[in-house]
């Protein structure tokens, strides 16, 4: 069976959104999110398509973050930070 871009983006996209929700509920969620995204980055950094995962998983991140809903602020704000520090840390 062959994986697809989605079937490896999306994990690590339901990781992000899971700490973002924490985030919008009050946690302190930095350290986590900054581990989550190195980590990512890490793993499918490794892969021979690693471009395009890294592409669709900080189109994703930004994706989540334009559609939260109205008073999510803190989960949006989380998801931009977590697709600013995956840009930041993917070097091509």
């Amino acid at each position: 069976m062959r994986a697809t871009v989605v079937d490896l983006v999306t994990p690590h996209l339901l990781r992000v959104v899971d700490i973002a929700n924490q985030a919008q509920n009050g946690a302190a969620v930095d350290w986590h999110l900054r581990d989550a995204v190195s980590g990512t980055v890490r793993q499918l950094g490794e892969q021979f398509n690693a471009s395009s995962l890294m592409t669709a998983y900080v189109d994703g991140l930004e994706a989540a973050a334009s559609q939260a809903p109205k008073g999510r602020t803190d989960y949006a704000n989380a998801l931009r930070t977590a697709a600013a520090a995956a840009r930041g840390l993917w070097r091509e």
